[in-house]
């Protein structure tokens, strides 16, 4: 392949697509995909493992709680980030 193939100029029209609603967009080749379909979709290649969560129940400081809880949705798993961080860290530490 010679690098002028390459370098030619492209055939969308990007103005026409810049200016396209979505209700002009034609999805019938796509099947339409449910919440549950979704939620089921999650790529894990390249990831680590997801361990199995275990629910329990903490007492925290009030002004702690409130904190994570303001850090968004996901303040649970924030907090399981903070406790494995120091778990991990404890275990470099921690003479056998």
């Amino acid at each position: 392949m010679k690098k002028s193939d390459t370098l030619s100029r492209h055939a969308t029209d990007w103005e026409r697509i810049d200016n396209m609603k979505d209700e002009d967009i034609d999805l019938s080749d796509s099947p339409q995909i449910t919440p549950e379909m979704f939620s089921k979709a999650i790529v894990r290649r390249g990831l680590k493992q997801v361990l199995k969560k275990e629910q329990i129940t903490l007492l925290v400081d009030k002004d702690i709680s409130a904190w994570f809880r303001m850090q968004g949705q996901e303040y649970q798993a924030i907090i399981n980030s903070v406790l494995r961080n120091y778990m991990d860290e404890h275990k470099l530490h921690v003479k056998k």
